[in-house]
């Protein structure tokens, strides 16, 4: 276990109840962002590495127990929960750190409320402009199945088209998904026992579309003036062109990538992404 201080559960009051959340570590207060969306909290282990340098919050977003499980889950709902775990920890300013989907809720939560964050770093996030890479994601994340497994994924996505899946469904074809997530499926770590908001994973979906229609993040990430960090894979199911397209509109982006990594950086290479934010620190 990397150095940190022992982790205190902590409660912020939102609309319709709170989010639940853990706090843990020394130095400059950083949030975490779990991406998803909708599936339940993975970040403990990137917490723990980064506790030794900064003080790291990590939190069930809103849909899943503990925290409040109805509500708006539009991508401007899940920003105001953002801010309202900024605002119990009693921190004015943090760092904002966000994984996959939580790596485009930090775009979204720099550009409404950027007094709020110190410095933004998306980890092999979902692009900013249409459509993310989310397309190709699936491509790739497929490109290992068998045939039956296919059948099965085409089953599951008419179904969910059709307003018929069931979360179930969903993380079975996950399960299957997860190992080509990683660089080397043979050596993909255990898939934790996720959770699934299903209605909130397809309204937070919609929701995204939206702001790419809209051109959110195009007409607001070039407007930042804080630090700004896009780390990505080489191997990730998310093209590293929509890491290079959403770094090209921010100011002054520290723009990495990890070779040998896929979207799991800290799974896959641990250490790594802790060496980026010292590398950050100690530049700023």
């Amino acid at each position: 276990m990397i150095a940190g201080t022992s982790e205190r559960e902590f409660h912020a009051p939102v609309a319709g109840g709170e989010i639940v959340g853990w706090v843990r570590g020394i130095g400059p207060p950083a949030l975490l962002l779990h991406g998803g969306p909708g599936i339940s909290e993975y970040l403990a282990e990137l917490a723990i590495e980064l506790s030794g340098v900064m003080t790291v919050a990590r939190y069930q977003q809103r849909g899943l127990p503990p925290s409040v499980t109805e509500g708006d889950r539009s991508v401007d709902g899940h920003v105001a929960d953002a801010v309202a775990v900024l605002d119990a920890l009693g921190w004015q300013r943090a760092w904002i750190i966000g994984h996959s989907w939580g790596g485009h809720l930090a775009m979204h939560l720099a550009v409404v409320r950027p007094e709020r964050v110190t410095v933004l770093a998306a980890l092999d996030a979902l692009g900013a402009l249409p459509d993310g890479g989310a397309a190709a994601l699936g491509e790739n994340v497929a490109q290992g199945l068998t045939d039956a497994q296919r059948v099965r994924l085409d089953e599951y996505s008419a179904r969910e088209e059709a307003g018929e899946g069931t979360a179930e469904e969903w993380l079975e074809i996950f399960r299957m998904l997860w190992p080509y997530y990683f660089a080397d499926p043979a050596s993909a770590a255990p898939m934790p026992d996720f959770r699934m908001d299903l209605e909130g994973h397809l309204a937070t979906w919609s929701s995204i579309a939206q702001h790419f229609e809209g051109g959110t993040l195009e007409r607001g990430l070039p407007r930042l003036q804080m630090p700004a960090l896009v780390l990505h894979g080489d191997a990730s199911p998310i093209p590293y062109a929509e890491a290079e397209r959403g770094a090209a509109l921010i100011q002054g982006v520290r723009l990495r990538i990890l070779p040998g990594v896929g979207h799991f950086a800290w799974l896959e290479q641990p250490g790594s992404v802790r060496r980026e934010m010292e590398a950050l620190l100690a530049s700023a």
